[in-house]
């Protein structure tokens, strides 16, 4: 006979947690079915809704744990109360079940931040409109996931026997504990609410070119506690959100994407300002990358040795601004080295001949 070494109340107590553990595992399989069944119907009707089918595609995996917890959950509400050992599951399940809805919860509201994003693609010419909505999205989805999973530990720690006697004692030394971890917490949450602050108020937003500790750069990223710079040599800039709050830098794409590049050349004061001019408005019109706005020449400084001409032109963004400069300065080395040879600056000396002095004829007497 099976189980002849156990006492009575043994070999009942053993009888019904096998009981109870096919029960449950027997309402898995049947939230596992009826989890994959809903799932395909619900993908089938929403085929031609976006913001449906992200939210199905993100939260499927999520809500099927929650589904199989739910059943046994509800299994083992039916169970005796008297049965040993059953507090004990009932509080693990407790947890992993609260655990479960706070990553559904914090699914969802990465689906929607998803079908916000998939709806304004920022790829585009003119995506000042879609960098600010982007980069609301991010941000506010990070500090939702920080929330949600704050109140998600909250209740799990809620469901412990004692807990409230523990978070009461806590309460009685509150002066103390609060400046703790007031002080320890100040880096963390002087950057949660920076990231409210650039969400709202938007300083930067992804793809924004910004000038950083000297440093040109777009915006790849921006977390919960820090901002990711790409610099034009591919390097990666990691700054504080706080940073961007307290210290001033250049946003160069803050109202629009279009922006003037600068080309300044030295010219002697011989060569024919109407015709450089000339030529630099037919290589603006004659390029890709200009955009039509602005091609301007200006003489904006003279010395003793040579005048400085400052070629003024606009392009769409700054990644074009700096390929349209260098393609003018290309073209204006060479059409001043081809037309005007000796249009570099030089360096005028005379030299004053000398004047013949009649040397003193001396005579030397015996």
């Amino acid at each position: 006979m099976a189980f002849e070494w156990l006492s009575d109340p043994q070999r009942e107590l053993v009888v019904a947690w096998a009981i109870l553990i096919g029960v449950c595992c027997a309402a898995l399989l049947a939230a596992y079915a009826a989890h994959r069944a809903l799932h395909a119907l619900l993908r089938r009707l929403t085929a031609q809704r976006a913001v449906a089918t992200q939210m199905l595609a993100y939260t499927g995996r999520a809500s099927r744990v929650v589904l199989m917890l739910f059943a046994v959950r509800l299994v083992l509400g039916g169970a005796p109360r008297e049965l040993a050992g059953l507090a004990a599951a009932s509080q693990v399940l407790s947890m992993l079940f609260i655990a479960a809805v706070t990553w559904f919860a914090i699914r969802c509201v990465h689906a929607m931040g998803a079908s916000v994003a998939a709806r304004n693609p920022y790829e585009v010419a003119d995506n000042l409109k879609a960098r600010r909505i982007l980069t609301q999205t991010r941000v506010l989805v990070r500090s939702a996931t920080f929330v949600l999973s704050l109140i998600g530990l909250s209740f799990m720690l809620l469901t412990l026997p004692g807990a409230r006697q523990i978070g009461a004692s806590l309460l009685a030394s509150a002066g103390i504990v609060g400046l703790v971890a007031g002080i320890a917490a100040q880096p963390v949450l002087g950057n949660f609410i920076a990231g409210l602050q650039i969400a709202f108020s938007q300083p930067i937003r992804i793809d924004d070119v910004l000038i950083v500790e000297g440093e040109w750069g777009r915006v790849e990223e921006i977390t919960g506690t820090f901002v990711v710079v790409r610099v034009w040599d591919e390097r990666r800039l990691i700054v504080p959100l706080r940073w961007f709050i307290e210290n001033p830098f250049q946003n160069w794409t803050h109202r629009s994407a279009s922006i003037l590049g600068t080309v300044f050349l030295w010219l002697d004061f011989s060569v024919p300002t109407e015709a450089v001019r000339a030529e630099f408005e037919r290589v603006c019109k004659g390029s890709q990358l200009w955009d039509g706005r602005v091609c301007v020449m200006h003489i904006t400084d003279a010395s003793e040795r040579a005048m400085q001409v400052r070629l003024l032109m606009s392009a769409r963004d700054s990644g074009t601004a700096f390929e349209l400069r260098c393609a003018i300065r290309e073209a204006m080395i060479g059409f001043c080295a081809q037309r005007y040879p000796d249009s570099l600056p030089r360096l005028r000396t005379s030299f004053d001949a000398p004047r013949s002095e009649q040397e003193p004829t001396w005579q030397t007497t015996a």
